[in-house]
């Protein structure tokens, strides 16, 4: 096609160029990256050459042309793939893929629903790159031109690739000072150092998250262990003890996040019981409570329950660490006399929990094999709701009491498909599908409470149980913020995104009358000590980053996953202050004392789980033993 001859390296020129504003391009329109100045956008334009030009110019040292260009299609195709995965990913997560996360392959076939979702025919633009290579390779002819040179050719373009990379490199230390510390925002790291490196980095990360257990000794947890008893709460004096010996039943409920609650879309009620609920003389409505979940959705909500540790920065624990040793709240209810089970319809390797749940001391998995489906109670992911709630109680009724069973509901799962003959409301009508079907699960969700509720009482066992609730992750993420926007009528800022990430806490105690809103700020990690204090049960000695929502002395301190954090009076998003109350922006000074506090909780879990540290810590006294000896901890 074209006669003149291109100069030697045109090809290599040509695949850069493509695959670096190709990357750029989507960058600005598959992912939400925050942009707050020029230079930002100066990095994120530039940080994808810092890898390309060292990959691709491998092809320098292939000595045909046909070998080189054979090189330079296969470098595209991986770096189109690794692009497309994190775009695909990022379509439900709102994040990027980690290493263990593509480790988790017995995850993926129940992921087909979610996954079908993000994938449209127009992706293969996402390809670009390599059909323009293609193109270029077969219609462009390169001028060969002499060998003589290529030694010093080669020698300078790697010197170029080297100063751009470092140029990157301290471009991103100066916009935002120790970024490869913050390995746990990887929005920040994808911005400054380019998609390519963070997974060169990411990977990095991990290997030496394996190569700390190895080198742990409980020598680390005394920090960690002053830092928490300094911060530890006592128990509410009027709530400790209240459900002494009762049974106690942990309800998670799927995706279901707080904006639902007491609340209308196109005038039709969503949630009417758990609406009945929040105003119940037994029941306590927590509507300042957030979820604190990672990668890990669902398993992450599992663990901060059973454990009040963060999840990890980027995996699943219940992957990487289910052979760590745990002091969860079913070892300690188990050894109080209590029956400890899970009940979930699906199978028992999802998330690993067959092996997580041995770690965590848990007796029984009643898994997809344990129930009845019969025609239509069937769901993508095992079991519908409703018949889920009254087959369980069923089990309940033949566990040996006082019991503690976790039930883990399905059906309000993204994409959110319901049969019609679920569907006790209509859809909304905004530009999301997701958003309009979220509505018309959740109402089923909260249909599916009732009957449980009523069911309890058939058999006996409301009474003598204490009920607790929660939502376990978002359902709508960031990517359906326009309609999100249309429903709350509002726009979506940092602020309004943090607030999205509350989900409802219901704790219901039969007869004692103790029920009110309760407008403490607290979080999934608040979790374990809170039942366990209403149980009767100290949980002084634990190892434990949470605090019992009705002490007086509860911190309002919640932390994210991601560095964000909420405070009794602040939101710290997006690298802003905010008023709590008027989501008004507002003196960074109010957020800058808890910043290093969110930072070091966060790095003293990861700690703990990554060097396998409660090994070493005996549950009983509170005393540690490195290496055999016993050392006691400061008091």
């Amino acid at each position: 096609m074209f006669k003149t001859e291109w100069p030697k390296h045109s090809i290599l020129a040509i695949a850069i160029v493509a695959t670096w504003l190709k990357t750029y391009i989507v960058y600005k329109t598959s992912f939400s990256i925050t942009i707050d100045n020029a230079l930002q956008e100066f990095i994120l334009f530039i940080n994808p050459l810092s890898l390309v030009l060292f990959v691709y110019g491998i092809s320098l040292f292939f000595k045909s042309d046909k070998g080189k260009n054979r090189y330079l299609v296969i470098a595209t195709v991986i770096s189109s793939l690794v692009l497309y995965a994190n775009v695909a990913f990022y379509r439900f997560f709102s994040d990027f893929i980690t290493l263990p996360v593509l480790l988790q392959t017995n995850n993926f076939g129940d992921l087909g629903s979610s996954a079908s979702e993000s994938v449209f025919l127009t992706d293969i633009a996402y390809f670009s790159d390599v059909i323009i290579l293609l193109f270029a390779i077969k219609f462009i002819k390169v001028n060969t031109g002499s060998i003589d040179s290529a030694k010093a050719q080669r020698k300078a373009y790697f010197i170029l690739s080297a100063a751009i990379l470092f140029f990157n490199l301290g471009l991103s230390e100066t916009e935002r000072p120790q970024l490869l510390t913050r390995s746990f925002d990887r929005e920040m790291l994808v911005k400054n150092i380019g998609m390519y490196n963070y997974h060169l980095y990411d990977i990095y990360v991990q290997s030496k998250s394996q190569a700390q257990r190895a080198l742990a000794d409980g020598s680390e947890l005394v920090e960690v262990n002053n830092y928490i008893r300094s911060n530890q709460a006592d128990a509410s004096e009027e709530m400790f003890g209240v459900a002494k010996g009762k049974n106690l039943i942990v309800v998670s409920l799927e995706s279901l996040q707080t904006f639902p609650i007491n609340n209308k879309m196109n005038g039709q009620t969503i949630t009417p019981f758990m609406n009945e609920l929040t105003r119940d003389e037994d029941t306590v409505y927590f509507p300042n409570f957030y979820h604190q979940t990672g990668l890990g959705k669902t398993s992450d909500s599992e663990f901060l329950f059973e454990n009040s540790l963060y999840p990890l920065s980027g995996s699943a624990v219940f992957f990487t660490h289910s052979g760590n040793t745990f002091h969860s709240l079913a070892e300690k209810l188990g050894d109080n006399g209590y029956h400890t089970a899970v009940q979930h319809p699906n199978t028992k390797s999802f998330w690993n929990r067959d092996m997580m749940y041995e770690s965590l001391k848990i007796d029984e998995f009643l898994d997809i094999n344990s129930f009845e489906i019969g025609e239509g109670d069937a769901v993508n992911w095992g079991m519908k709701d409703i018949p889920f709630m009254e087959q369980s109680v069923s089990n309940m009724a033949e566990m040996p009491q006082p019991f503690y069973s976790r039930l883990i509901t399905l059906t309000n799962h993204h994409p959110f498909f319901l049969d019609e003959e679920d569907k006790f409301i209509g859809e909304y009508d905004s530009v999301s599908g997701t958003v309009n079907r979220y509505f018309q699960t959740v109402r089923y969700m909260d249909e599916s409470v009732e009957v449980l509720f009523e069911e309890l009482k058939a058999k006996g066992l409301y009474e003598n149980s204490i009920i607790v609730m929660y939502g376990d992750h978002y359902g709508i993420s960031e990517n359906h913020n326009e309609a999100m926007a249309q429903y709350l009528e509002k726009e979506i800022s940092p602020y309004e995104t943090a607030q999205l990430q509350r989900v409802p806490l219901f704790v219901h105690i039969p007869g004692s009358g103790k029920g009110h809103v309760n407008e403490e700020v607290g979080g999934q990690i608040d979790l374990r000590p809170t039942v366990l204090h209403m149980l009767g049960l100290e949980t002084a000695k634990d190892m434990q980053f949470g605090g019992d929502l009705f002490s007086e002395e509860h911190e309002e301190f919640v932390v994210f996953r991601d560095g964000r954090f909420i405070t009794e009076n602040n939101v710290y998003a997006g690298n802003l202050c905010y008023d709590r109350e008027t989501g008004e922006e507002t003196d960074a000074a109010e957020c800058e004392p808890y910043i290093d506090q969110a930072l070091m909780e966060l790095d003293y879990s990861e700690s703990i789980i990554t060097g396998d540290l409660l090994r070493f810590y005996n549950k009983e006294d509170g005393q540690l033993q490195p290496n055999g000896e016993i050392m006691e901890i400061e008091k």
